[in-house]
């Protein structure tokens, strides 16, 4: 590990401590921790591999849904669909991941891109490039271990 990954693994590890402690507490089903497990593990993944996060499960008080994440590569705005699943690997999940994201879930995620764009400073929504990527994450349920499949510009957005 490179020394200047050192603080953000640091980080990953406490915020994973913190993130197990809440869950044994945590009322909520099983498979909507896994969904958060993934989105915590997939923010962790994507600043490491150089993207600039800068929202978390992003809502409009108009439109129903969120925005799993919300980040830049460069000059272009991504929005990240994030999906989990608890498998040794896609091949071995009963269907991808990204099955998930279907034309309703698009236009949902669409229609909450334009609300986001919309809350940026105007300099910053005048045609700003935006691609839409989804990030599966399966879960390796004996070993725990992570596995990312990036599906870049897995579809388009136009203004």
């Amino acid at each position: 590990m490179k020394l200047a990954q050192l603080p953000l693994e640091l980080e990953r590890r406490a915020y994973t401590a913190l993130r197990r402690l809440a869950d044994r507490r945590s009322k909520q089903p099983p498979h909507l921790l896994t969904g958060e497990r993934g989105e915590d593990a997939a923010f962790f993944h994507l600043r490491s591999i150089g993207y600039t996060i800068v929202a978390r499960r992003w809502r409009s008080e108009r439109i129903r849904g969120d925005l799993d994440l919300v980040g830049w590569d460069g000059d272009t705005l991504v929005i990240f669909e994030v999906k989990t699943r608890t498998a040794a690997s896609a091949a071995e999940a009963f269907a991808p991941a990204e099955v998930d994201v279907d034309r309703a879930k698009q236009r949902m995620l669409r229609r909450m891109t334009a609300a986001y764009l919309r809350q940026l400073p105007e300099q910053h929504r005048e045609r700003v490039p935006v691609r839409f990527d989804i990030l599966s994450v399966y879960i390796n349920p004996v070993t725990n271990a992570l596995v990312f499949d990036h599906m870049r510009a897995a579809f388009s957005y136009s203004y």
